[in-house]
């Protein structure tokens, strides 16, 4: 059988990548967190002192885009993904608040979202993979298999987000994440380069009042009906 490739779009904190790592661990193919790759380059911008308080240089990051190197280990038959930024794990630092606030302008940079494009599509054309971001239907993968368009209210994405965080042990305040969602959608979907869009040949899913197994089960079920799986 031919390699596929599913693009799962959307807005932040929907889920989309619990959703791709589990579709990945079931269909046994590879599974791509662009995400994590924004985050890497906004975690190293603000290591590097390019984003601070009261500056953001976007000169600078792209001068160091050849500095940076982003690597996954992924492993299928627990569903966990690991990133690394130049050899070093930075899964939960990615994942922190201050990269969260920053990590929509870095993605709005043209010349970051050039490499970064370049890689995704240099792992679709080696195997089958599940990929999730904001414009893999749109631009990575335009001619995916299977698209979908994530979405859920501001409010349930930000308690999703906020539930997260303190799992982890982390001080967080709602407010501050809802602030944050919606800023981030705002930056998404109104950027130069790549904005933030359902494809129009990508299924919506509002995953809202929906559990993870219904969602789940809703993607298995427009896989079947093209014949994919």
């Amino acid at each position: 059988m031919k390699n596929y490739i599913i693009a799962i779009d959307g807005f932040s904190s929907c889920g989309k990548s619990t959703v791709a790592k589990d579709l990945a661990k079931k269909l046994a193919i590879a599974y791509v967190d662009t995400g994590a790759m924004y985050r890497s380059v906004t975690l190293y911008a603000l290591k590097h002192g390019f984003i601070t308080d009261c500056k953001f240089d976007e000169q600078a990051i792209i001068s160091s885009l050849n500095d940076i190197d982003i690597t996954f280990t992924y492993e299928a038959s627990t569903g966990t993904n690991t990133t690394f930024l130049n050899g070093q794990n930075v899964e939960k630092e990615i994942r922190g608040i201050q990269v969260s606030q920053n990590v929509s302008k870095v993605s709005a940079i043209q010349a970051v979202r050039a490499k970064l494009v370049d890689y995704q599509r240099n792992m679709g054309q080696k195997t089958s993979l599940v990929m999730d971001g904001r414009d893999i239907g749109t631009v990575v993968f335009p001619n995916a298999d299977l698209k979908i368009f994530m979405t859920a209210r501001d409010e349930v994405r930000a308690q999703r987000r906020y539930d997260e965080m303190k799992q982890k042990g982390e001080t967080v305040d709602f407010e501050t994440i809802l602030t944050n969602v919606k800023e981030r959608d705002l930056i998404d979907t109104t950027r130069k380069e790549s904005p933030l869009r359902k494809a129009d040949d990508a299924v919506l899913l509002d995953n809202s009042d929906i559990t993870k197994e219904e969602q789940f089960d809703f993607i298995i079920n427009e896989l079947k009906k093209r014949h994919i799986i």
